[in-house]
């Protein structure tokens, strides 16, 4: 849900040109430009240099963000087409019952 969430800020912020000022960490109030793929968190530089963190795999911000957004269209597509799979065994049933 975290990922989800700040995959769609940072589509926002493409869209609308947003430096990404909003974005900032709790801790040290630095712009959030890494991805720690351990912890599915987006973390600053300085937190990147933490002992937290230090020896997690990281990705810039962006990447991640896209990364995670085609994974999102796929599970979205494969549930459309679960969907329609049962509206049509929905209909077939209503159909024999008349």
């Amino acid at each position: 849900a975290r990922v989800l969430e700040a995959a769609r800020r940072l589509s926002a912020q493409a869209a609308g040109g947003d430096t990404g000022s909003g974005e900032r960490c709790g801790k040290h109030q630095e712009p959030l430009k890494l991805f720690c793929e351990d912890d599915g968190a987006f973390i600053c530089a300085i937190c990147r240099e933490s002992r937290a963190h230090r020896s997690h795999r990281m990705l810039p911000a962006q990447d991640a963000a896209q990364g995670y957004k085609g994974q999102i269209q796929t599970r979205l597509q494969a549930l459309k087409e679960d969907r329609d799979k049962l509206l049509g065994l929905r209909e077939a049933e209503m159909r024999r019952n008349w």
